[in-house]
Formats: C-alpha cells, structure tokens, sequence
C-alpha cells in the first residue's frame, strides 16, 4: 500500500468522525448512550464507504508444496509377450504403485507406447510396432519445464521412428530404463531383409536380394529355399561361422503369370532354435503384360527434361524416351502418352500425326515456346504471349477431382518462367495447380487436364520445375513425392480408360504391419467430385467368408478407409454409394509380417547408453527395488516450496459490503425501536 493511499485513508477517517460528531454530537436530540451508539453506525457507514471510493489494494501470499515429477514409461508392445515378460511388467507396476514412500516423494505419472504414446488405460502388449523415440521426445516435451526423472520399462527394441539412443540425448532429465528380458545371445537364423521390384514384366527376369544373419557360437550348415505354392522355384546351400555371420544372396526368377505372383522365402531352422518366426518372409511381385511407354519430344535441351525422367521412371512399368520432333513422326504409335516439351515450328510435322492418331499429350510450356505456332496447332488452349516473362507460383486447388493427388508443398517451391500474358483454355477442363504471382492469382492455370472425345491432355506453363524436384529433396531428404506427383499425372494420360463417376484406389497387396488404405473419388452426373456423398466398403475375406461392413470417411478431395483391423488373407471388396446403384469391385492380400515377433532378446548395450548419456541408471526387472531405493535416496529430487503473491483490490472484499449493509440496517432498526422513524 503506498503512501499516497494511507494519506487518502487518513482523510476518510477525520471526514467520517468529524460527520459522525456533527450528526450526532452537535445540536442532536439524541443524548448519552444513543447518541454514541448512532453515531458509531454511522462513522463506519461513511468510514466503509469511503474505503470502497478509495479501493485500496492488498498483497497476499500463499505458499504450496510441489513433488518432482516420476513419468513411467511402459512398453506395450508384442514383442514383451514374445520374451515373456508381461508379468513382469504387471508386477513391477504395482510395485511402484504400492511404494508409500516413493508416492510421497514424487508425483507419479504412467504412460504406454508402441506405435503411439498414450497414457495408460490397460496393458495389452499388442501393438505391432514399437517407437521408443517418440515416446522419450513426448515426455520431454509434457515434463519440459520440471524436474522429472523418466522410468522406461522396456526391452530396447525399436522398429518404428528415430534411433532412441540420439534423441535421448537431448532430454534434460535422467533416464532409468528396466530391461525386460536377458542379454543372452540365442542361437538364431534370420532373413534380416528380402529386396524385390514390386512389379515385373511378363516373361521377364526380376532380381531378388536376400540378407540372412546368424548368431551363434559355432559354424552351420543350412539351406535357403523359395517357394511359389506348393513348388520350389529356388534354392541354395548356405554356410556360416564366426567370422561370417552374414550372407547376401541375389537371384533372378521368372515372372510367368500375369497378376499378382506370392512367393514365400525361407532359411530352415536349427534344431535348437528358439525363434523360428524370423525364419521366413513372404513377398509377392505383380506380373504385368504391357509397360506405358512415354516419348519425350522437345528440340531443345533443359534440366526439366531430366526430371522428368526421374520421375517418370521412378516407377519400373514406365519406360521414357527422348526424341527430336524430325525423329518422332514415325514412332508415335509406340506410344502411350506424347510429351511436347516447348513446342515450335519444328513440331508442325508431330502435331499433325497426333491428330490423325488421335494420342494424348502433355504439353509444357516456357520461356522457349513458340506460341504463334502452337495456337494455331491445336485447340484446346491459346495465349496471348508477349515478349515479357514472368516469374509464377503454384497455388492448388482443392476442388480438383478428376484424380486424388496430395500437396506436396507447392506454395513453398521456387517459381517457374513463363510468358507473360493470359492463358485460356477453350474446352471443358479442371485446373490442378493455379498461377501466382507475389501471392496473387493471376487467373492462369499453371497446371490443367482436359478430356475431350475420350482423349487426354494437359498444358503446363512454365518452365524450370526442375527445381521442384531438387527442393523436394531438400524438405523430406526423399524425391518420393515429387515423382508420384508426376506419376499420377502420367497415370492418368498414358489411360484411355473411360472415366467412371466412381473411381476407386488401392494396392494388389498390403503388408499388415504397414497402414492399410484404401481410397475413392466419387462424382455427380456432371463429373464434378460429390463431397456430400456417402460410400460404404464392403470386405469379404475369401478364405473364411467373413463379411464387414466398414464407411469410409472424407479426406479432402477424395473418401477414404483404415483397414489395419483386418487379419492377413485373401479378401474381395466393393465399394457403394447409399443414394445410387453404383459400384466398383476389386481384390487384395495382406501378407502377415510381425516384426516384433523378431527379437530375441533385450538390446541391452543400447539402453544402457541411454541411461548413461542422460545421467541415470539401467536396471534388470528383478532389480527394481534398488532402482525404488535409488529414486527415494537420491537428494536431487527434493520438494519444492512455491510462493504466489497476490494483489486484492478492497472492492473485492465482500465482507466490507457485509459491514456497511449491517451498519445502515442496524440504524435503522434502532431508529425505529425507540420511535425516532
């Protein structure tokens, strides 16, 4: 309270006393005990009321007891049943549940991870994967600010996210991992990896790469063997010791069939094995009679044109092929799909046998394009091109439904060279990716397709989107995405499949440790994407003929459904709509692959320096008292004593009203009781 305000206060008293004493002491009726008793009432009436016009203001401080934090992290994943360790794990928690004295000290907290992290609601050990780092990372960030020592209980096999060993080495608090199971070296042959092509060409050769490991202490002999069926289509003898305890093995086999070939890969198990599960691999390739063939015609060299064949050839059915437009005209009809890249006058003869042939074409456009020539060469759109260039941006456009595709992150890649000038297309059309210009559309499509008498088309204006792809790299160290981007767009015009109003996508086979999805488009009578529709799949396994019934759910432009609930087989589905007779049928096969049923035991050595990086302890499960004993004795998790200081305004105080209510009510009552009202 600062001086000011008891000088105010000072004041109010002299003012309600020297009241008090006019009304009530000088020239009043009221005499002797009375007159003192009206005139107390009113001194604290006015005295009151005065204090509230001043509102002066108070501190108060309250103090409270806060215990360190103690979050148990607890690994729920399948491989802690596949050790055996699931009753430790019970135990081990009520053991620091019941722990009195570790509850005092600390304010415990319990969480369970394995492809999420989650606070604990029940154990399960189910999950099919197992992210450590994410788990570490999620409770560094809750406990940022606090002091809070981390219990991990786990076996330190990780199968998803980063390497937990450096991410752990950022956390401000220590870690003490329980190790579930044993650091003893089993016996065990594994297939650590099986590389294939995902898909092959009919009578052709494609190559398989197997790596298979040993742990042991003396030299095997053993045989490796690959089955289609009930048939051996290859198989080998295999040797290891000591000093060789790895083996690469790469063969070829032939894609005779066309479809959808599984194969099974196996190493036979010792004798003494413990765990023969990682013995075995499923894959599967898909056998295909035709390969989209793409020709590239352009008169000029570009770093465009090398993306461009990355990208396209990202995908082992599509070949590409670069030629001058002198040397396209007589091998058009090879083709699939056409690409004119920045066409000229030398691109007369090309256009002509185009027509004639009736392909599909994309055509790109840039600073090098003869837009005189290629106005008039065809009509599905026109410019009027000036001198001038003009630097653009990609903007997407959400709406776009002729097929699904994702934004990669246009609005952060460089811009692209175009002409300056406005850009028409003259046929029905949808724009996929629109022109920018310092953030403002200016009304050109920068990227649109067209289909027009069952023939497909796209313009691209502008030039240098090689710098897309490299950026790309840039943002997710892959070029993945860009290349499906342009994928799906080669897809889509190398087809001269009939659009359907119900368009649905999904692979030939899902592994079941990996997200299962699969998605639709679904249009009105006017081909344009219907977001207000409602579309079902149904899921029939034809091995046990069981049938569910899931709805799948609006994803942007396109409908979409999890099916990571399914067990691994052989299943038919068909996806409907509720308000119309209209269908799309298909098939897939989930292929059964556990990967936490892979591990052996514990990865000690890992989670050890874990705990040591981050200045804590590692403990076996049947040493958790010493781990309870450690946290209970340690004196650098201490109680910690928070003060807050509060400043109350008077006018808040409630009981002051109270005393002027009752002062003034008390008068009156007085008042009356001796007749005086």
């Amino acid at each position: 309270m600062t001086t000011e305000t008891i000088f105010y206060i000072l004041i109010a008293g002299v003012i309600s006393i020297a009241l008090a004493v006019f009304m009530y002491g000088y020239k009043s009726k009221q005499k002797g005990l009375l007159a003192w008793v009206f005139g107390a009432l009113r001194f604290i009436s006015i005295f009151s009321i005065l204090l509230l016009l001043i509102n002066p203001k108070f501190k108060s401080e309250t103090y409270t007891i806060e215990k360190p934090k103690l979050p148990v992290l607890v690994d729920n994943s399948e491989s802690i049943s596949e050790l055996d360790q699931s009753q430790n794990v019970s135990e081990l928690l009520e053991k620091i549940k019941n722990n009195k004295e570790l509850n005092n000290k600390f304010d415990l907290s319990y969480f369970s991870f394995g492809s999420d992290f989650r606070k604990i609601e029940s154990l399960t050990f189910d999950d099919k994967n197992t992210n450590i780092s994410k788990a570490l990372s999620s409770a560094n960030e809750i406990f940022k600010n606090e002091v809070a020592p981390i219990i991990l209980i786990s076996d330190g096999n990780q199968t998803l996210g980063s390497d937990y060993e450096f991410s752990s080495a950022t956390s401000k608090n220590p870690i003490y991992p329980v190790i579930l199971g044993d650091s003893v070296q089993h016996i065990d042959l594994k297939i650590s990896q099986l590389n294939t092509n995902r898909y092959a060409f009919l009578k052709n050769q494609f190559p398989v790469e197997v790596i298979v490991n040993y742990t042991g202490p003396t030299p095997v002999n053993t045989e490796f063997i690959v089955n289609q069926g009930a048939s051996s289509v290859y198989r080998t003898n295999v040797s290891f010791s000591n000093n060789e305890t790895s083996k690469t093995i790469n063969f070829t086999l032939s894609a005779n069939s066309v479809g959808l070939q599984k194969y099974s890969a196996q190493i036979f198990p010792l004798s003494d094995e413990k765990n023969k599960t990682n013995n075995s691999k499923y894959f599967a390739v898909e056998v295909i009679d035709q390969a989209t063939n793409v020709l590239v015609v352009s008169n000029i060299t570009h770093p465009d044109l090398g993306a461009l064949k990355k990208a396209i050839t990202s995908n082992e059915r599509r070949t590409i092929t670069f030629k001058k437009p002198f040397e396209a005209v007589t091998v058009l009809n090879d083709y699939q799909l056409v690409i004119l890249y920045q066409p000229d006058r030398n691109f007369a003869t090309v256009y002509s046998e185009i027509e004639k042939l009736n392909k599909n074409t994309w055509v790109f456009s840039g600073l090098q394009t003869d837009w005189h020539f290629l106005n008039v060469a065809q009509n599905n759109f026109i410019k009027e091109a000036s001198t001038q260039t003009e630097d653009v941006q990609a903007k997407v456009n959400s709406n776009y439904g002729t097929f699904a595709f994702d934004d990669i992150g246009f609005y952060d890649f460089p811009p692209l060279y175009t002409e300056f000038g406005t850009l028409s297309v003259t046929v029905a059309n949808e724009e996929m990716l629109g022109q920018t210009v310092s953030g403002i559309s200016n009304g050109n499509p920068l990227l649109a397709t067209m289909e027009v008498n069952g023939k497909r088309n796209a313009i691209w204006d502008g030039e240098g989107f090689w710098r897309w792809r490299a950026r790309n790299f840039v943002n997710t160290n892959s070029f993945k995405e860009f290349d499906d981007f342009i994928g799906n767009i080669v897809q889509y015009l190398a087809s001269n499949k009939r659009r359907t109003r119900l368009e649905v996508s999904s692979e030939t086979f899902y592994y079941n440790n990996n997200p299962i999805k699969i998605s639709a488009q679904y249009f009105d009578k006017n081909y344009v994407f219907d977001n207000r529709a409602s579309l079902n799949i149904k899921i029939r396994n034809t091995e046990t003929d069981e049938l569910t019934i899931f709805p799948m759910l609006l994803r942007n432009n396109y409908f979409e459904v999890d099916l990571n609930s399914l067990a691994a087989g052989e299943y038919k589905f068909t996806v409907s709509t509720t308000d119309e007779s209209i269908k799309s049928s298909g098939d897939f096969t989930i292929l059964d692959f556990n990967v936490e049923q892979q591990f052996l035991n514990a990865n000690v050595s890992k989670l050890n320096r874990v705990a040591v990086n981050t200045s804590g302890k590692a403990y076996f499960a049947s040493q958790s008292d010493a781990l309870i004993d450690l946290l209970i004795a340690d004196t650098n998790y201490q109680n910690i004593e928070r003060s807050e200081q509060k400043v109350v305004p008077l006018i808040d105080w409630k009981y002051l009203l109270a005393l002027i209510v009752l002062a003034l009510v008390s008068e009156w009552f007085i008042r009356k009781y001796n007749g005086l009202i």
